[in-house]
C-alpha cells in the first residue's frame, strides 16, 4: 500500500503543519479504535510525510481560499497483515476526515458484535469511491438505507460477513457504482428490481445468500455486466429473456439454486461468455442446441440439473471448451464422438446419466485425460478397447464394460436379481433402441450385430 503523497511537505513539533489539525487528530481517533498497539498515534505523528503507515495514503490537494497546499486523508485500509484489537469498532471520528475516497477493514470485527450505523452511512464523505468491509465475522445488522448518500461510491464490497434482512431499494441512487459484492451473507428477500438502475455496474455477486423469488428482468438492461454470480441462494423461475443482451458477460454463475427450465434461446447473444455455471438448478429440460454457438466458453457444467433428451453434436463446435459437466442428469442416446476432437478439453464429466451405445473417442483422448473422464454409472454405455483389460492406463478409470463382454448381456441367473430389484431391470439390459430420438430407427452397435450372428449360427448348426 505505502504512503502516496503528491508533493513535498513536512511539519515540525508533535502536528503535521501540512495537515488539518483536526482531520491529523480525527485519524488518530479511527487508527485507535481499530488497532491493538496503543502507540500508534506516537509511532505516526506525521502519517502524510515523515512517519508514514503502509495503511495510511494522503493526497496533496490544492485549497481554493489561498495558495498552499494541504495533506489530505484519502485511503485507509486495515487488512490481515494488521492486527486489529478485539473491541475494534467503525468510529465516528471517520466523519472528521472529509476526503476519504477509500475505507477497506477486513478481518477486524471478530469478537464484540458490530453494526453499521445509519448515521455514519449518513454522513460518510461525498468523496468515498470505494467501501469495502470484508471478512469480518462479527458484522451483524442490516445495510442502512442511508447508504444511498455514498453517490460517488463505485466498489462496494461488503462479502463474507454477517449482514441480514434485504437489500435496500435505495441502492438504486448509487449510480456510479462499478462492483456490488454482497456474497457471504444472510440476505433474504427479492434481488431489488432496482438494481437495474446501477447503469455503470460491471461486476455484481450476490453469491451465499438466502435471496428469494425471481431474477429481476431489469438486470437484462446493465450492458456494462462482465461477472454475474446469484450462486447458493433460493432463487427461483425460469430466466429472464433479456439476459441474451448482456453482450459483454463473461461468467455467469446461477448454480444451487431452484431455477427452473427451459433456458431461454435468448441467451445465444451472450457471445463473450466463458463460464456457464448452472449445477445443481432443477431445470428438467434438454440442452438447447444454441449453446454450441457460444463459441467462448471455457466452462461449461449442468451437473445435477435433471437433463433429459440427448447430448447435442453442436457442443463439439466450443473449440475452447476445458471443462464440460453433464453428470448427474437423466440424459440418453449415444455420446457424440465429436466431443472427443475437442482440442482443449481437459476435464469431461457424464457419469450417473442413461447413456448407451458405443464410447467413441479415440484412445489416445482417453488417455490424455484420464481420470478427468468420468462415465461412469450409465448402464448401457459400453467401450471396445480390448486393451483396457491389460492396460493399466486405460482400466484404471474405464470401469464401463467391453462391448463385446458377456457384462453388456447377463445371463439367465440375473433374472433373479432383476426380480428382486426391479428398479434396476432395465438397467441390466442392453440399451438397444432409440426410437424417440432418433426417428425410431433402431441402433445396433457392434456388439449388437456379434450378438445375433452367433444366434444364428447356433440355429443352423442343430
Amino acid at each position: 500500500n505505502g504512503v502516496m503523497c503528491s508533493g513535498g511537505g513536512g511539519g515540525g513539533g508533535g502536528v503535521d503543519m501540512d495537515m488539518e489539525e483536526e482531520e491529523l487528530f480525527g485519524l488518530f481517533e479511527v487508527m485507535g479504535s481499530l488497532l491493538e498497539d496503543p502507540t500508534w498515534a506516537q509511532m505516526h505523528p506525521l502519517p502524510c510525510t515523515e512517519t508514514p503507515w503502509p495503511g495510511v495514503e494522503c493526497e496533496l490537494l490544492d485549497e481554493d481560499d489561498d495558495e498552499t497546499s494541504i495533506f489530505h486523508v484519502t485511503k485507509i485500509h486495515v487488512g490481515p497483515d494488521n492486527v486489529c484489537k478485539p473491541s475494534a469498532k467503525i468510529s465516528h471520528s471517520l466523519l472528521k476526515l472529509p476526503y476519504l475516497k477509500t475505507l477497506s477493514l477486513m478481518n477486524c470485527f471478530t469478537n464484540s458484535p458490530i453494526f453499521l450505523s445509519k448515521s455514519l452511512f449518513g454522513s460518510l464523505s461525498n468523496f468515498l469511491e470505494h467501501l469495502a468491509l470484508e471478512s469480518n465475522p462479527s458484522l451483524f445488522g442490516e445495510i442502512p438505507n442511508t447508504i444511498s448518500n455514498l453517490t460517488n461510491l463505485k466498489v462496494l464490497r461488503l462479502s463474507q460477513n454477517n449482514l441480514s434482512g434485504e437489500i435496500p431499494k435505495e441502492i438504486k441512487s448509487l449510480v456510479n457504482l462499478q462492483q456490488l459484492d454482497l456474497s457471504h451473507n444472510n440476505f433474504t428477500g427479492p434481488i431489488p428490481e432496482e438494481i437495474g438502475a446501477l447503469e455503470k455496474l460491471a461486476i455484481l455477486d450476490l453469491s451465499w445468500n438466502s435471496l428469494q423469488q425471481v431474477i429481476p428482468a431489469s438486470i437484462g438492461g446493465l450492458e456494462f455486466l462482465e461477472k454475474i454470480d446469484l450462486s447458493s441462494n433460493e432463487i427461483q423461475g425460469q430466466l429472464p429473456r433479456n439476459l441474451g443482451r448482456l453482450r459483454r458477460l463473461v461468467l455467469l454463475d446461477l448454480s444451487r439454486n431452484n431455477l427452473t427450465g427451459p433456458i431461454p434461446e435468448t441467451l445465444a447473444g451472450l457471445q463473450q461468455l466463458q463460464y456457464l455455471i448452472m449445477e445443481d438448478n432443477p431445470l428438467n429440460a434438454g440442452i438447447t442446441s444454441f449453446i454450441g454457438s457460444l463459441v467462448k466458453l471455457s466452462v461449461l457444467t449442468f451437473s445435477g440439473c435433471g437433463l433429459t433428451g440427448q447430448i447435442p453434436t453442436t457442443l463439439s463446435n466450443l473449440t475452447g471448451l476445458i471443462a464440460l459437466s453433464l453428470d448427474n442428469n437423466r440424459l440418453k442416446g449415444t455420446v457424440p464422438s465429436e466431443l472427443g476432437a475437442l482440442p482443449s478439453i481437459d476435464m469431461l464429466n457424464l457419469s450417473r446419466n442413461r447413456l448407451s451405445g458405443e464410447l467413441l473417442f479415440s484412445r489416445d483422448f482417453l488417455i490424455r485425460l484420464g481420470e478427468r473422464l468420468d462415465i461412469r454409472d450409465n448402464d448401457g454405455l459400453c467401450t471396445n478397447y480390448r486393451e483396457a483389460e491389460s492396460n493399466t492406463s486405460l482400466s484404471r478409470f474405464l470401469q464401463n464394460p467391453s462391448c463385446t463382454s458377456s457384462a453388456m448381456f447377463p445371463a439367465a441367473s440375473n433374472k433373479t436379481t432383476a426380480e428382486k430389484n426391479p428398479d434396476r431391470a432395465e438397467n441390466l439390459k442392453p440399451k438397444l433402441y432409440d426410437g424417440i430420438s432418433n426417428g425410431g430407427s433402431k441402433i445396433c452397435p457392434f456388439y449388437c450385430q456379434n450378438y445375433i450372428l452367433v444366434i444364428v449360427v447356433w440355429l443352423v448348426s442343430i
